[in-house]
């Protein structure tokens, strides 16, 4: 077993906290929104010998710094402090993890710098046009891609998130969001309290989690900000359905849970679901604003790069990597194998 070491390296562009272990071929571990670094500590605890696992915060998460996000670039931020930080570590190509936001990330990262990916494997990523809004093609319902963006958080959660809220008194507590959102039922919850502490980290205001929004005359009456955290991966700016025309080639292993609540077809935090199940008032109509297809549009595009693997993990949620994390090495350690480490 490997012991997660702690410590903060000065890049180019921020200085960013990594917890790191295990020494040889390097893994790049990116977590997801309304998390951070930590959550990979059982995956670096299982490497095989010969490679070093490295988990960052990002930049307004855990203990990074608390850098705006430029939501007019996508994921760009995100991307180019991924690459500052391993110019700062002397690495060039690697292996890319990446879960939910972080799955956004790597499949980014591999459009713009295809030679310095080794293997990917997204987790429950961000689909590839984008998250809310959107049709299997990528479409938008809206033409200023209304139902996406830092609009579309629950402002209860970002309050009690601001208020450092560790009660479950509130079915949208942060805790309650760990045990009905991240996992399919309390019961199937391992270490709550360090994924609490995870979403409490977050940076919460216009810059960071959630972001600006604009009012829209289309349903359901907000349309992403320039700035933050959700309007980075809105549809507007936000897409890596260009990777299988990129020149990357790295061999992609793709991991969901069928019991997901945040990235699947029928999806409780996208508002093409929500209101086609009444949840949301004024819905037009599954014509004019569909529940947003998240893992067959993130087939679709899979289906066209051809080099890459769909695993189901059956009876798992949003983190499928923590609530079986053995079984989840298995599948991971042997993708990895697929490139010879010497």
């Amino acid at each position: 077993m490997n012991a997660a070491r702690s410590r903060t390296v000065r890049t180019a562009r921020l200085a960013t906290h990594i917890r790191e272990a295990g020494d040889g071929v390097p893994i790049l571990f990116v977590h997801g929104n309304l998390s951070d670094g930590s959550v990979w500590d059982e995956q670096l605890s299982l490497l095989p010998s010969g490679f070093r696992g490295i988990a960052p915060d990002l930049r307004g998460f855990g203990a990074a710094e608390a850098a705006p996000v430029d939501a007019t670039r996508g994921v760009g931020d995100f991307r180019d402090d991924l690459v500052a930080l391993l110019d700062a570590l002397g690495l060039d190509a690697v292996h890319l993890v990446g879960h939910s936001l972080g799955g956004g990330i790597v499949l980014d990262f591999a459009v713009h710098h295809p030679g310095r990916v080794l293997t990917l494997t997204p987790v429950a990523p961000v689909p590839p046009y984008g998250y809310g809004g959107t049709r299997r093609d990528g479409t938008p319902c809206a033409p200023d891609y209304a139902g996406s963006g830092g609009g579309t958080a629950n402002p209860e959660l970002v309050r009690l998130i601001a208020e450092g809220d560790e009660s479950d008194g509130s079915p949208l507590s942060p805790r309650n969001v760990v045990r009905t959102l991240y996992f399919p039922g309390p019961e199937a919850v391992r270490d709550e309290e360090a994924l609490l502490k995870g979403i409490l980290a977050a940076r919460v205001g216009d810059d960071n989690y959630p972001g600006t929004s604009l009012p829209s005359p289309n349903w359901p009456g907000v349309a992403p900000g320039s700035r933050g955290v959700l309007n980075a991966i809105s549809p507007k700016y936000f897409h890596w359905s260009s990777l299988p025309g990129s020149g990357c080639r790295a061999p992609v292993l793709w991991v969901y849970g069928d019991l997901d609540a945040i990235v699947s077809d029928t999806s409780m935090t996208d508002l093409g679901h929500l209101g086609a199940s009444g949840y949301v008032p004024g819905w037009p109509g599954a014509e004019a604003f569909p529940a947003q297809p998240m893992v067959q549009q993130t087939r679709d595009v899979l289906d066209r790069y051809g080099d890459y693997t769909e695993h189901l993990m059956k009876g798992t949620g949003h983190f499928p990597y923590t609530q079986r994390p053995e079984e989840f090495a298995a599948l991971l350690h042997a993708h990895l194998s697929r490139v010879p480490t010497a």
